[in-house]
């Protein structure tokens, strides 16, 4: 999905960019691709671990966007989050939105056993009462996180990036199909088979405990001699992807292309993956991966940034213009 940036009136104040420290890469991009700088504060951590930050200018009156991840290290990117929203709400700027390429907590999005909290719920609360008017997010894990916010957002999807890039190998892959290793992301992965004009497999795999193991038990549809496309929302610790790779190597599969939007790559998760039978690693940039673990992956990583995606959005929310546009809805 080619995305085209031009200038329109402007419906509120100028866009104000603030980038906490979590993706300074991404946020850095998102500037450039608006032809704007990012705003100067300072962001300091004291000996008791309590942070101070502080604005270089005035935005009382603006239209400010803060752009803040909320990987790891979660609790310090998150409460960088919530004091950049109120610095910016107690200097009057006249619209705070949060620009938050992944949202931590989204897997705990409902009471599913006795006694456990909603934190999705706290953190959008949180983000609210902070001083945000809006949001804008990106393939959040569960689709009911929406209703945990009472301030209009755009919940957008990297869908179109990463089909794009799909159908620009397309031509390489030999009877692809697409296999999701959760069926909870089985309607998203009807998309991406749709997408690239192949049929679709499912891994059936079962969560026995609080932890983030789970057992991979079988594959439903065929893969043998096929190229197989991998899709799923995010890899944390990477277990899964691994029992779902082997399962689908040992069913006789040709390549295997790992298609995920977050790459959370939780502990050794990189050094699992590497390790596996794969073709080529998709991902994106709402996560910064660190250089040593790119270099783990070498030229089997690609990574497609969504900085023109939160761009466009930025400029179309500014000039009160529809985001559906975008993709013709």
């Amino acid at each position: 999905m080619p995305i085209t940036h031009q200038r329109h009136d402007l419906m509120y104040g100028d866009v104000k960019l603030y980038a906490g420290t979590s993706t300074p890469e991404l946020a850095g991009q998102i500037a450039r691709y608006l032809d704007l700088k990012l705003c100067g504060r300072d962001i300091i951590q004291f000996p008791n671990e309590n942070l101070f930050i502080k604005l270089h200018s005035s935005v009382r009156g603006q239209d400010c966007y803060v752009i803040q991840t909320t990987s790891a290290p979660v609790h310090r990117n998150l409460m960088e989050l919530l004091i950049l929203l109120q610095t910016l709400r107690l200097d009057s700027a006249a619209r705070i939105t949060a620009v938050i390429p992944y949202l931590c907590y989204s897997r705990s999005d409902k009471k599913d056993q006795p006694r456990v909290p909603i934190t999705a719920r706290l953190v959008a609360d949180m983000i609210e009462i902070a001083g945000a008017d809006r949001y804008v997010t990106l393939d959040l894990h569960a689709g009911q996180i929406q209703g945990f916010f009472s301030i209009p957002g755009d919940v957008l999807s990297s869908y179109h990036i990463l089909i794009d890039y799909l159908n620009s190998i397309r031509s390489s892959f030999v009877s692809p199909v697409v296999v999701t290793a959760d069926l909870g992301f089985a309607k998203k992965a009807r998309n991406f088979a749709a997408g690239i004009d192949s049929p679709m497999a499912f891994i059936e795999k079962r969560r026995s405990s609080n932890d983030s193991k789970a057992e991979a038990l079988t594959i439903i549809g065929e893969v043998e001699g096929r190229d197989v496309v991998l899709v799923d929302d995010e890899v944390d610790s990477g277990g899964s992807m691994v029992q779902a790779v082997n399962l689908i190597a040992k069913s006789g599969a040709r390549n295997i292309y790992m298609v995920f939007v977050h790459a959370i790559l939780s502990g050794a998760a990189a050094e699992r993956l590497v390790a596996l039978p794969v073709t080529r690693f998709i991902t994106t940039d709402t996560v910064p991966i660190s250089e040593d673990k790119k270099a783990m992956f070498g030229d089997r990583l690609q990574v497609l940034s969504v900085a023109p995606l939160l761009g466009e959005v930025i400029c179309r929310a500014n000039e009160g213009r529809s985001v559906g546009e975008m993709f013709n809805e």
